[in-house]
């Protein structure tokens, strides 16, 4: 099989959860385990790092591989879902896997497939185990595909765990509060192995500590040891002024320039303060590197990408209350005379919350990616419509945004976003 048809085996015979959603869950580890067991348990011949949240966890991912590649570590880097390439999910140093890559372990492993029929989540996760082993990287920086209790990537045993936060998402699967979701994430714990929390949450705190008491791992919260004590953009990077607990402030330059990327800074610089404590090798001049180069190092987009100026359009992947709160904050930071939204969601979240966060006076260019899991066009307009966002309906996303770019004068903001495949298709 050619790559383009691996890809399309693999779409029909596995349930795609990006494409069609919690249908696609195969409930349990068993799959993940007999994966693993065939391919002789890869996931245990390299060390790891795990990341769950609800926001924030591929960025803290990406900055982690970039940091960790600036030490000298060869890095492997598994997230998920991808934008344009499938290759991109499975990283070494930035590079994603090389096409022949999916083919062959695709074609030598098809009858395991076929016996053990696992959801394509579950095939790719055995997937990254298995290329990061065969080429000997040195860590693999492993980020959550949903939840982190029964998720696939959970049967590693990492150095450590890095928990970013918890907001509303997938609540369908794994609870309408925050006390019920966080249960999900913190099943990432494991015995002895030190977490790290990002951020302080009341009704999650308990739960993160009760766990971690019970399987004796050290547990650290980054917000109650590092400060933000400001945070600019400047030339093309955001700088943060840190203040670490008992020390003096440290400023940091990163290239992921989001407002919200100060708050994961903080997990990621807590993450290497402990990585240095269990033995490893990360000077000040490679961490300070690893930030400032993490989008170029680790090739990440579409956290708050600036595609073009005057007018400018930025996409964001943002596509949850928490998310969207921190992206429509900082899209009023800026100076501009009409904000133009290109907007599309997937079907199986209730985005009525999220709506309300849009304002009225915005000009909204309705659309759907090209995805089975996409809300339709006509059911978007009406439930924004209905709350007094009016625009236009589009029959692909980049006629939406080709449709913005055109009524949009130069001093006009244009954003493209609510889900992380509209930011795809752009």
């Amino acid at each position: 099989m050619t790559y383009q048809e691996t890809l399309q085996y693999l779409y029909d015979r596995l349930p795609v959860f990006h494409r069609v959603g919690a249908v696609a869950m195969k409930s349990g580890l068993h799959n993940i385990i007999a994966l693993c067991e065939a391919l002789g348990n890869p996931h245990t011949q390299f060390k790891s790092i795990h990341v769950a949240g609800t926001n924030g966890k591929g960025s803290t991912s990406h900055f982690l591989s970039a940091v960790l590649q600036s030490a000298g570590y060869k890095v492997g880097l598994h997230t998920s879902p991808h934008l344009k390439s499938y290759t991109e999910r499975f990283k070494i140093n930035g590079q994603s896997a090389p096409e022949s890559e999916i083919v062959e372990f695709v074609a030598k492993h098809q009858t395991l497939i076929e016996e053990i029929e696992p959801s394509f989540f579950e095939i790719s996760v055995a997937l990254a185990f298995d290329y990061f082993a065969r080429e000997k990287v040195d860590v693999g920086v492993i980020e959550v595909g949903l939840g982190g209790r029964l998720d696939s990537t959970n049967i590693i045993t990492p150095d450590l765990s890095v928990i970013t936060n918890i907001s509303f998402d997938h609540t369908d699967l794994l609870g309408d509060t925050l006390a019920k979701i966080a249960p999900e994430k913190a099943g990432i714990i494991k015995p002895g192995v030190p977490v790290v929390i990002s951020e302080t949450q009341a009704e999650t705190e308990p739960v993160f500590r009760q766990k971690a008491f019970e399987t004796q791992s050290e547990i650290v919260f980054a917000d109650q040891n590092f400060q933000v004590i400001r945070s600019n953009l400047e030339a093309g990077k955001r700088v943060v002024d840190i203040k670490p607990i008992n020390s003096i402030i440290k400023t940091y330059k990163i290239d992921l320039i989001g407002i919200y990327q100060s708050r994961n800074l903080l997990g990621v610089l807590q993450s290497v303060e402990i990585l240095r404590q269990i033995g490893y090798k990360i000077s000040e001049e490679a961490l300070r590197h690893g930030l400032a180069n993490a989008a170029l190092l680790s090739q990440l987009k579409g956290r708050w990408q600036v595609l073009q100026q005057n007018p400018i359009i930025v996409a964001d992947v943002a596509h949850n209350y928490g998310g969207l709160s921190e992206t429509l904050a900082q899209i009023q930071s800026y100076d501009f005379n009409r904000l133009h939204v290109v907007m599309g969601f997937v079907k199986d979240k209730d985005i009525s919350g999220v709506l309300q966060l849009f304002p009225k006076d915005a000009a909204y260019y309705f659309c759907a990616a090209d995805i089975p899991r996409s809300l339709s066009v006509a059911d978007l307009a009406a439930l924004a419509r209905r709350i007094g966002l009016n625009g236009k309906e589009y029959a692909s996303v980049n006629d939406a945004l080709s449709a913005a770019k055109r009524q949009a004068e130069k001093d006009d903001f244009i954003y493209v976003g609510g889900s992380t495949f509209v930011v795809a298709e752009v």
